[in-house]
């Protein structure tokens, strides 16, 4: 046989995405290109990898056996990498982290310089919601985790960023046809984030303080949903600002002053205080402790 890592990686890839087109804007390679190494590694094999039904990809039950075997291949060549790194006194490994949807606005410039400072460690960072980055934290899933609202039943450590605040926003043409601290809100339809986000549970709290029970509730399932949404002019939303600085300064959304606002939260680095930290999470907390102040400093407009 004479297949290559490189081919093996386009298959994985495949594997997960299923599309061929997908797998090639991932991999930032063209899709001839693609087809090409797809196609040489099927020579490898007198059974079919996978099959092409109405331009869907589907993998054969002999190509998930071989993804599998790959997938070794490619994690013990990695492990060849990391010991040689670490013979030669380089930090080497990977790092996993999950972060809920608003973070991917903050993570990575807390990540950019350690990793370009050490670049034989490997970064897994998954951006999805509260409810799954607390199981993966539960499971252990994961070496560190970034959220705003820490989850009481777990034993954690954290490391505080910066703090995370939340504004009434709404699109560029809305007009109050009242006194900004005489708005009723409701009477206008608000946009919210789904059950069990941290975003939402601030805005729900706000709104029971204030005795303010909407009309009309519009749920939404992420941050970028909620944002375009109030761009379009379908409602009002209470949003951390840190997501919202293009719009704001282009003027497509425009903060609605309130006297009971902005929310005021905070961003956390947080992980399991019964973890074995690996050499690789202890540098980044080490990292995180001696830089966070000049990045916060270079990287953000405080509102």
């Amino acid at each position: 046989m004479n297949y290559t890592f490189h081919q093996l990686i386009i298959f994985l890839k495949l594997v997960e995405l299923q599309s061929v087109t997908k797998t090639a804007e991932e991999l930032h390679l063209t899709q001839p290109a693609v087809s090409i190494q797809l196609k040489n590694l099927q020579d490898q094999f007198n059974l079919p990898l996978f099959e092409i039904v109405s331009r869907k990809v589907f993998i054969t039950e002999f190509g998930v056996e071989i993804a599998a075997v790959a997938q070794r291949m490619i994690d013990e060549a990695r492990s060849m990498q990391y010991l040689q790194d670490t013979f030669n006194d380089k930090l080497a490994g990977s790092l996993n982290i999950a972060i809920v949807s608003t973070a991917k606005y903050v993570m990575p410039y807390f990540l950019s310089s350690f990793l370009e400072t050490n670049p034989s460690i490997d970064l897994k960072m998954e951006v999805t919601n509260r409810q799954m980055v607390v199981r993966s934290l539960e499971n252990n899933e994961i070496d560190f985790a970034m959220v705003s609202v820490l989850p009481k039943k777990l034993l954690l450590h954290k490391i505080a960023l910066l703090q995370n605040k939340l504004y009434l926003v709404a699109g560029k043409n809305y007009n109050p046809a009242t006194a900004v601290d005489a708005i009723d809100l409701s009477n206008i339809p608000l946009l919210f984030r789904e059950e069990g986000s941290a975003t939402r549970n601030a805005m729900e709290v706000f709104l029971k303080k204030e005795g303010i029970r909407p009309s009309k509730k519009i749920e939404l399932m992420s941050n970028e949903a909620v944002k375009q949404a109030v761009i379009a002019g379908l409602g009002l939303s209470i949003m951390p600002v840190i997501g919202l600085q293009d719009e704001l300064e282009n003027g497509s959304l425009k903060i609605i002053e309130h006297p009971r606002l902005p929310i005021i939260t905070e961003w956390n680095i947080v992980w399991l205080k019964a973890k074995n930290q690996s050499r690789v999470a202890t540098a980044f907390v080490d990292h995180l402790n001696r830089h966070k102040a000049a990045i916060i400093r270079e990287n953000f407009k405080i509102h």
